[in-house]
């Protein structure tokens, strides 16, 4: 039996004089629409913060949430209605990038160690506050992985970026020139763009659709991700991976079941060790500086959070990325495929682990994964 749900608080950009909520400036739509159905079935109370009030009825189909719904309304003060965790306000979030840009997505081509990128580049957009500058990505750990993953990306894919380590994906594709080759998605319903990371992972980069989560959902359990590139926490020899749950800390799996179940190719992303891993790239090969005190790679994961039986019985290709190997997951167990250039595999790698892997051929990992130069 559902419980009952007494008071339901929403956000929106605007409201007009009949209480209808408007979200033209959001950068995600996230379930106002279905809490606020739920909780007026529940006879409860829905409150509503917007930036403004609108002197004329909103255009019908610019209505994310009818007034009939909705019981009060709060504006918000000056910096009370934050656009994300991290930003005030960023227009590229929920604006179509400006057909007058110089230089188009495709055309991406910054190192990390060059001077910072920025997306929107008429100077007109820049001025509405429609850019967003990006800085210098350092040559570290996470680059290594998120470069790597990138390189699983295939034309005309439909892909999900989870939070954490596969946020930097997002990046590399810019800098690649992939953004219009392949589409970003994030759960929370952005479709296209650049997706954002840090405290304002959950937007993206000029979009080019916003859609509800619920309804995102609705696409990734019905099988509509080529590609999903997802953070891993534990791995087993089995290729199960725990994201949920940590000794006596659980922390929920969110929609990575959602995620990992449906995707055709799966992504996991994560350092080999944690808790004081220390990496140096130089003349292209990887050194491991100071190994971290937490072996990820177990002997059995504290919980199940993705299965790779499961995974193979699906006939679902999964990969398990780290800054200095990568694996397959085949019938056979975990497989390693790759190395980094520099990496010992008995010191640096299956000293580091709990079992031992499937071994057959290990190659090298790509030579653009580790490069500092321009058009990586």
């Amino acid at each position: 039996k559902a419980f009952t749900i007494h008071i339901g608080l929403l956000r929106a950009s605007a409201a007009d004089p009949f209480v209808n909520l408007v979200m033209d400036e959001e950068a995600v739509l996230t379930e106002v629409l279905p809490i606020a159905q739920a909780v007026h079935n529940c006879g409860g109370k829905v409150l509503a913060q917007v930036k403004r009030l609108l002197d004329a009825p909103a255009p019908p189909n610019r209505v994310r949430v009818p007034g009939v719904l909705v019981d009060r309304i709060v504006v918000a003060g000056e910096g009370e209605h934050d656009l994300t965790f991290g930003e005030a306000d960023n227009r590229s979030y929920y604006t179509a990038r400006p057909s007058t840009s110089a230089i188009p997505h495709s055309a991406l081509r910054t190192p990390h160690s060059e001077e910072p990128l920025t997306l929107t580049l008429s100077p007109q957009s820049r001025d509405e506050g429609t850019g967003i500058t990006l800085h210098p990505f350092p040559l570290d750990e996470r680059r290594i992985i998120a470069a790597r993953a990138c390189e699983e990306l295939q034309p005309g894919a439909i892909a999900n970026l989870g939070i954490g380590m596969p946020e930097g994906i997002a990046r590399i594709a810019a800098e690649r020139g992939l953004l219009e080759a392949v589409t970003l998605t994030v759960e929370s319903g952005p479709i296209g763009g650049m997706p954002a990371g840090g405290l304002s992972f959950g937007a993206s980069v000029h979009p080019q659709a916003i859609i509800d989560q619920p309804a995102q959902f609705d696409f990734y359990d019905g099988g509509g991700l080529d590609f999903a590139a997802l953070g891993a926490a534990q791995v087993d020899r089995f290729g199960n991976v725990n994201v949920s749950r940590f000794g006596s800390r659980l922390s929920g799996v969110g929609g990575f079941v959602n995620i990992s179940q449906n995707a055709r190719r799966l992504v996991f992303c994560g350092t080999f060790t944690s808790d004081g891993l220390e990496v140096e790239v130089s003349s292209g090969r990887l050194t491991i500086r100071c190994e971290g005190r937490i072996r990820k790679f177990v002997d059995q994961v504290e919980q199940v959070s993705f299965s790779g039986e499961v995974a193979l019985q699906k006939g679902q290709d999964v990969l398990y990325i780290t800054e200095r190997a990568v694996f397959r997951l085949t019938a056979d167990g975990l497989e390693l495929i790759e190395v980094a250039p520099g990496i010992d595999v008995q010191r640096d790698v299956l000293d580091q682990m709990a079992f031992r892997p499937v071994i057959r051929h290990v190659g090298t990992m790509p030579s653009q994964v580790f490069a500092t130069g321009r058009g990586i």
